[in-house]
């Protein structure tokens, strides 16, 4: 299955952090959460889109860095207060791309399941832990897909429902690949918008082997970033954590 180019789809998206349906609204915990894990060292965010946790993060005091692949929400993140002040490098995550060393590299909100292949995650992975110093941390923030999706060749979804305006998925599943080929198409009065994306969801199990070849171990895997819970569907946050 060929999987969609996404970089359109993002740069079109006017406006991201008010979008209702597009940006997560778990910013306030996910910047506690990696706070403490950064535990005062430099910080490192890969796919940091308009800077949603980025920008907060540094604002609590933590030096960040961060990767970014689209032109256009890296306009938007330079456009906010302190989004001018912040090491962006413009690239692809999956090179980690920047100079120096972290205590902390994190990828929230599915974001690494935009790397559409093994390879690509594992790369991610072997060079994430090249640039974390001993006793570093990744966190992941992911999906898990459901049984009724996993076991399903296609299907379709309500997103949101506002007042004047509908978003459905539509999504196309290859589970020999793990891939998943989607449209989020936006109707509205004005006419119909389309904002196609692909992604590659790897289970929490295969992601662990990856850390293991990458030298990271894991630490931790939890429901959410202020819930400790053992995770299940829909997501989980993970730590992996470099040998000291």
């Amino acid at each position: 299955m060929k999987a969609f180019d996404s970089a359109p789809a993002w740069d079109r998206m006017e406006g991201y952090d008010s979008t209702p349906w597009a940006a997560a609204d778990d910013t306030e915990e996910a910047c506690a959460f990696l706070t403490k894990i950064a535990d005062g060292g430099r910080a490192l965010e890969l796919g940091v889109g308009t800077g949603r946790v980025a920008l907060p993060l540094a604002r609590s005091g933590i030096a960040v860095a961060a990767v970014e692949s689209s032109p256009k929400m890296l306009e938007q993140l330079r456009a906010k207060p302190g989004g001018d002040e912040l090491e962006v490098v413009l690239g692809d995550f999956a090179d980690v791309p920047v100079e120096g060393e972290f205590s902390l590299v994190y990828c929230v909100f599915n974001t690494f399941f935009l790397l559409l292949t093994q390879d690509e995650q594992l790369r991610c992975f072997k060079n994430v832990a090249a640039k974390l110093k001993p006793g570093g941390a990744f966190v992941l923030q992911t999906l898990v897909l459901s049984a009724d999706h996993y076991g399903a060749d296609e299907w379709t979804e309500t997103m949101h429902l506002g007042s004047d305006e509908v978003v459905l998925l539509a999504s196309v599943h290859d589970a020999d690949e793990q891939r998943v080929n989607r449209q989020q198409i936006v109707l509205r009065e004005s006419g119909p918008r389309f904002f196609p994306m692909s992604f590659r969801y790897a289970w929490p199990s295969e992601l662990d082997l990856m850390a293991q070849l990458a030298g990271l171990k894991l630490e931790e895997r939890r429901k959410g970033w202020n819930d400790d819970q053992p995770f299940h569907y829909p997501g989980h946050v993970t730590v992996y954590r470099k040998h000291a």
